[in-house]
């Protein structure tokens, strides 16, 4: 115990082997314990700010690194990004055809129709509108164009990286399609030669067209294309289209309220066209403003009173009578010049001033009237004595109806059709002094009743014809023979079958008033039947002519004996019979004509000047209350006409006819008004066919002269039985002498195996 408290062992510091080995326990220097002063903590506070130090730069040693490493594999991504877009683009590059053999499309041809004096009617074809050169369009339009669909177009080459890039940003962070990174380029691009799918396919196409475009083109052929190709909405293609359909002018006179109301169309043609929704349109327009004051295209002041006077749109682009021509012009091309190939231009013979006249007149008759007479429809159509169609109005309005009642609809003439049993007569050696007995008849089981039921016994034709007899015109037909009557009328222009029966002298059988009316042209010109026609040229853009009408000279269809009389007659019907409403302070004449229960109502007038057709009834044929030919027809025509010949010498109608007592032809007896004798059968125009039923033996004489007994016809000439050509007047002496047919037509006691057929046939 006393040994081991004697023996100290003192700690030795000194690290030998020997003293580990012996007595398994050492402290080394590091472990002996010092006490801290000022100078010692300073010195392990910096060891210790070191340390941290050297942690620090292994951290920011550790972030450069990541961030080179990302830098890295962007660069790579990028690399294999490009590789992969530039194979997708060789990949459908390659489908396209090589780029040495691409090629401006042609623009779809436009068809402008002008009227006589060169007044825009209407343009029609796929565009709807002429090309118009970018420095000839208001300026607003290009302006507002770039500001608010691509504002950087005139730095950009096809492709805006920068709007790309906001497009893609926006649709992500709105997570639907909203935004598109197009250029006016490569909207150009996709409207001449792509479709508009959406696919990686068409959008690659479209940018390798806009950088071929840009390459060949300059940004204003660039613009210009576009603006001249471009939907606006409510089939408008083109700015000169959509500024006649929205504003009824054209591109050139444009506003800058209506130029931005244009431009914010391109967003959604269908969905901001004002004819569809002007209110969503005239925001857009506000847009497109703030957008160009933005840009510096316009002042605050200019802005302001934009703003302050927004565009107008002109009323229903279709409501225009004019419409009715075009159609008519567009249906007759094909077979003047075939396939349309590029922009043309058609000369019509269409006056427009008369043209507003027609439709102003059919328009406020209709409106005054329609409801009070029920009348919802009206044609008119005026020719001048050449065939050229002065005006034409197919309906009360074009923009409700395109239906064309004066081309088109085939409606009964009534009496308007009583000129060519008239005609007929007269060829056939009546005059307008030979009396007949106005009187209730009978022919077979038809009775043609007067209107009203007034009946005026012995008149002349001349007296017949102005107070539209019918049972006169009746007795005349059955005299010459309904075929006779037939020809008369297709040789003078009616084109529609006809049936030659003998209800025919009251109009039974349906014609057009475009027909009917160039049918009396013929009267008013002296005998000669032009052709009908719209069109006088057509050019090409270049000016080639492409068709030229023809001034050959018409055919003579009519004597000009005949003509004198029956404008003898017929300017009865205005002075004194059913048409005085029409009368006006020209030498005129002309017929009415009324359906059955007033189904049609028509005057057909006629100066040296003008010949021109109004019809008016209901599309649906019911009855209008009471309206004759002499009522709304004859107004009508009257305010026309009476426009028409403002300040144009006055003309007397070809002609002349005076009646002489000499002339005039007696019947054989008085008929009574309840007659039963078959009427003799009449006689056969001179080189005409008569049917086999009413064929008989005629006594040829020399030509009897002016003072001829009274039962004597009037000289007659002879007709080439294998057309209308006609010798000059006077050339034939041929007569013809006949018995009278009295007023009792219809038959007595005599037994006779007849059809219903065959009566109304003339048998």
């Amino acid at each position: 115990m006393a040994n081991r408290r004697d023996s100290r062992i003192e700690p030795s510091f000194e690290d030998t082997p020997r003293a580990k080995s012996s007595e398994g326990f050492s402290v080394s220097e590091e472990d002996r314990v010092v006490p801290r002063t000022r100078k010692s903590a300073a010195k392990g506070k910096s060891a210790r700010a070191k340390s941290r130090g050297r942690g620090r730069d292994r951290n920011r040693r550790g972030l450069l690194g990541i961030a080179t490493r990302l830098v890295y594999w962007c660069f790579v991504l990028c690399i294999w990004g490009g590789i992969a877009v530039a194979g997708i683009v060789v990949y459908y590059g390659a489908k396209m055809p090589a780029a040495t053999t691409w090629s401006i499309p042609d623009r779809a041809p436009n068809i402008k129709i002008v009227s006589v004096d060169g007044n825009l009617i209407a343009n029609r074809g796929a565009s709807g509108g002429e090309a118009v050169g970018l420095n000839e369009m208001s300026p607003y339009i290009p302006e507002a164009v770039v500001a608010i669909e691509d504002r950087r177009f005139y730095s950009h080459f096809g492709i805006d990286p920068i709007g790309l890039s906001r497009a893609m940003v926006t649709n992500l962070l709105g997570r639907h399609f909203s935004q598109g990174g197009s250029t006016l380029t490569q909207q150009l691009a996709k409207n001449l030669f792509l479709t508009p799918d959406r696919t990686l396919e068409r959008k690659v196409q479209e940018v390798l067209l806009a950088l071929w475009l840009e390459h060949k083109h300059t940004k204003d052929q660039i613009l210009e294309m576009y603006l001249n190709r471009v939907y606006f909405g409510s089939g408008a293609y083109g700015v000169e289209a959509a500024s006649r359909r929205y504003f009824g002018k054209s591109a050139r006179d444009v506003s800058l309220s209506e130029a931005a109301l244009l431009a914010g169309l391109l967003k959604a043609p269908s969905k901001l066209s004002p004819a569809r929704d002007p209110k969503a349109a005239e925001e857009r327009a506000q847009l497109v403003l703030a957008a160009m004051r933005q840009e510096g295209k316009i002042g605050e002041k200019e802005y302001k009173t934009a703003l302050s006077a927004p565009a107008t749109r002109a009323p229903s682009y279709w409501t225009g009578s004019e419409n009715y021509v075009a159609d008519t012009v567009m249906d007759e091309l094909p077979d003047l010049i075939g396939d349309v190939r590029g922009d043309i231009v058609i000369n019509t013979t269409v006056d427009l001033n008369l043209q507003k006249l027609a439709e102003q007149s059919i328009r406020r008759l209709i409106d005054e009237s329609g409801k009070k007479l029920n009348v919802t429809q009206g044609a008119l159509v005026s020719i001048d004595d050449s065939g050229a169609v002065r005006a034409m109005v197919g309906g009360y309005d074009y923009s409700t109806s395109q239906f064309d009642r004066a081309s088109e609809a085939r409606r009964q003439p009534g009496s308007a059709f009583k000129p060519f049993v008239y005609m007929a007569a007269l060829e056939a050696g009546r005059t307008p002094d030979s009396i007949r007995n106005d009187a209730p008849i009978k022919i077979g089981k038809w009775t043609p009743d007067n209107y009203g039921g007034k009946y005026y016994g012995k008149v002349t034709l001349a007296t017949a014809l102005a107070k539209s007899l019918n049972s006169v015109a009746a007795q005349l037909t059955m005299e010459v023979g309904p075929d006779a009557v037939v020809e008369a009328a297709h040789r003078m222009g009616i084109q529609s079958d006809l049936q030659a029966n003998t209800s025919i002298a009251l109009g039974t059988s349906e014609v057009t008033p475009l027909e009917l009316t160039s049918a009396y042209v013929p009267f008013a010109n002296g005998g000669y039947k032009p052709d009908i026609h719209f069109i006088q040229r057509i050019t090409a853009a270049n000016g080639k002519v492409l068709y030229e009408g023809s001034t050959g000279s018409a055919p003579r269809v009519i004597k000009a004996d005949i003509v004198g009389m029956m404008n003898s007659m017929m300017t009865g019907t205005v002075e004194v019979g059913t048409a005085k409403k029409a009368a006006f302070n020209w030498p005129s004449a002309g017929k009415t004509g009324t359906s059955q229960n007033s189904r049609d109502a028509w005057f057909v007038g006629y100066t040296a000047n003008l010949t021109t057709g109004v019809w008016f009834g209901n599309d649906d044929g019911s009855a209008m209350k009471k309206v004759t030919g002499g009522a709304l027809p004859a107004q009508a025509w009257h305010e026309f006409m009476v426009a028409a010949h403002e300040g144009v010498p006055v003309r007397p109608l070809p002609g002349t006819w005076k009646s002489t007592p000499s002339d005039t032809i007696v019947p054989d007896e008085i008929p009574s008004a309840d007659a039963s004798q078959p009427p003799p059968a009449p006689p056969a125009a001179v080189g005409q066919s008569q049917p086999a039923a009413q064929s008989q033996p005629v006594a040829q004489a020399p030509a009897p002269a002016r003072s001829a007994p009274a039962r004597q016809a009037q000289p007659a000439e002879t007709v080439d039985a294998g057309g209308f050509d006609m010798p000059s007047d006077g050339g034939s002496t041929a007569s013809i002498k006949h018995p009278v047919p009295p007023g009792n037509v219809g038959g007595p006691t005599k037994k006779r195996q007849t059809s219903i057929l065959d009566i109304l046939g003339g048998g």
